[in-house]
């Protein structure tokens, strides 16, 4: 009998018959290169390579896709500068009106020739830094300019045969202690008005000019017929006496003679002040002693929806207010308690005539602006003033708004569309409200994003 003296085990492996992870699939292989695997370490430089040629293969597979992709859109078209004209100075703004660009230099201005792009003539007596320009044109060659400069002070000028003259500088003022800066200027479309946004040490202000261009193109009509008179006669005189090289310096002369004339003899009408918009006034205690008194005052003609015209005491304003504050602490303190202030800056827009601003027994003329619309900062109303008022209202220092459009939220910015009937107003709560002006009720909302604020809206 043949007996086993241990268990029947199966042998454990020897480390010679272990296979190698990179040969596992060895049966694979051709038997004839077999002898070709690489040892150690170059298989794992080989490995890195192929990752290396791989992760390159991937990169440059998805840029032909993203390639591919910009070809199948719409290209923007690329516009090259067509020419090019030299300042002597910096430029720091620029206006276009008619043929002429408009710029406005780090001392004075200058005038170019959209057709040769030469400049044809410069402003520089003041010795000052222009910021902001506006030009209109007024037909007959020529044109309204008003310009701001580093002083904040507001020049009108008018543009004539290829000649700059000085009108009125509207804010410049003999006590240097009541001056004011320019902030913003606003010409209407055709350059009938003028509005300057001014600032002094604790307040802010709207002045609104009416501009007379009729008297200006008659005068520049005068003078254009004299020069050109004064140029026959002299042709006609010395033509015949002179040689060609005379003749053209004599030429030259007289061509400079109108310009000299117009900015030494030509005195233009000033600017007429129409209107001064000042910003609303914080909402107050009532002096009414009953309701009666409260719609004699309505019935007197005063505007509704500002909120002076209330029966709310100011007992009960500060009540209303401790309440507010007791009730509201926590939050109170932990954001700081923000005062009001008077506003000191507005946007404006001219307004042509519209349903809202004319009355049925007025006559206007469909190009020419009827009305401002005004809002202050941190204000809920768009104001409309009509610029045609009575006498007795001009000298008023408290003028009061022809119409008040109230608003949901403080508007933020504001736009006109140029036909003047489309108003789109922007509220500091993201919305976008855009109003038929003509008809008096809102086309579309739309409301942004939350914590966005819109600071520039337009019209395309």
């Amino acid at each position: 009998v043949n007996t086993r003296k241990h268990l029947l085990e199966i042998p454990p492996p020897s480390e010679k018959d272990w296979q190698k992870e990179d040969e596992e699939d060895f049966f694979l292989l051709d038997p004839d290169r077999k002898r070709d695997v690489l040892p150690q370490p170059f298989r794992m430089i080989n490995k890195l390579v192929m990752q290396v040629f791989e992760n390159a293969m991937e990169i440059i597979e998805r840029r032909e896709m993203i390639r591919e992709a910009q070809k199948l859109k719409v290209q923007p078209k690329k516009c090259f500068p067509t020419a090019e004209f030299q300042v002597t100075e910096r430029a720091n703004c620029l206006a276009v009106s008619g043929k002429y660009i408009f710029v406005g230099l780090s001392m004075g201005l200058s005038a170019f020739n959209t057709c040769d792009f030469k400049d044809v003539c410069a402003w520089d007596a003041a010795k000052t830094e222009i910021c902001a320009i506006h030009a209109s044109d007024l037909g007959s060659e020529c044109h309204v300019l008003l310009a701001v400069d580093e002083m904040g002070l507001a020049w009108l000028f008018c543009f004539h045969r290829e000649s700059f003259l000085l009108i009125k500088t509207l804010n410049e003022v003999v006590d240097i202690s009541q001056k004011s800066t320019c902030v913003e200027v606003v010409l209407s479309q055709g350059g009938d008005y003028a509005g300057i946004l001014l600032q002094g040490n604790t307040k802010a202000w709207l002045e609104i000019y009416q501009l007379p261009k009729d008297s200006w193109l008659t005068e520049m009509e005068k003078i254009t017929e004299a020069a050109e008179a004064a140029e026959a006669a002299e042709e006609l005189a010395c033509g015949d006496r002179r040689s060609s090289c005379s003749s053209e310096v004599g030429t030259f002369l007289l061509q400079e003679l109108p310009v000299s004339a117009i900015q030494a003899d030509v005195e233009l009408d000033p600017p007429v002040l129409l209107l001064t918009v000042r910003p609303p006034k914080p909402i107050t205690g009532t002096s009414f002693k009953g309701p009666l008194d409260a719609l004699k005052e309505v019935d007197d003609g005063s505007m509704l929806g500002l909120g002076y015209n209330h029966l709310i005491k100011d007992s009960q304003w500060e009540l209303q207010e401790a309440i507010f504050c007791s009730t509201y602490q926590e939050y109170l303190e932990a954001e700081g308690v923000i005062k009001e202030e008077i506003p000191r800056y507005a946007s404006f827009h001219f307004l042509l005539p519209s349903r809202i601003l004319v009355g049925p027994e007025m006559e206007v003329q469909p190009d020419i602006p009827v009305g401002i619309g005004v809002h202050w900062d941190g204000n809920h109303n768009f104001c409309l003033y009509l610029l045609n008022r009575p006498p007795k209202e001009k000298a008023d220092s408290d003028l009061k708004p022809d119409v008040v459009w109230p608003c949901a939220a403080p508007i933020a910015c504001s736009a006109v569309s140029s036909c003047s009937r489309y108003l789109a107003l922007a509220g500091e709560d993201a919305t976008i409200t855009i109003w038929d002006k003509h008809l008096g009720y809102p086309l579309s909302v739309t409301a942004i994003l939350e914590e966005r604020f819109i600071r520039s809206i337009h019209f395309l």
